[in-house]
């Protein structure tokens, strides 16, 4: 078994919960007040991440590199949302520069997508 084969559902789990998340933290934005911003950036975040989880789920047998862009994605986007939102309810983030390791995460998913071009599955 591949690890994309293994990854698969793991990454339909987290399309899911990060389009929730994504979703809610919108909300938490506009009518919650105080640091807006902090949900509003970590809402983007999750909503620019759970459909590109889902299109890596969905094209996993085709992308040698699923497993990851898709593990990169899903760090990133925990530790870069998760630290803005603890910023936002207890003032203080996750560890120091969670963000912005989730942030270069998330670009080294990316960038690992990019790199499938190169790496590509024989039919």
């Amino acid at each position: 078994m591949s690890l994309n084969t293994r990854i698969e559902p793991v990454l339909f789990l987290f399309a899911g919960l990060f389009g929730l998340t994504g979703v809610a933290l919108a909300a938490l934005a506009a009518h919650g007040g105080g640091d807006a911003h902090l949900a509003a950036s970590a809402s983007t975040m999750c909503l620019a991440h759970a459909p590109a989880l889902l299109a890596l789920a969905l094209g996993a047998g085709k992308i040698k590199t699923t497993w990851l862009a898709g593990l990169l994605m899903i760090v990133g986007t925990l530790l870069f949302a998760g630290d803005l939102v603890t910023l936002r309810f207890t003032g203080s983030g996750i560890f120091p520069y969670a963000a912005p390791t989730g942030g270069w995460a998330m670009m080294l998913g990316w960038l690992v997508v990019s790199a499938s071009a190169f790496f590509r599955v024989r039919a």
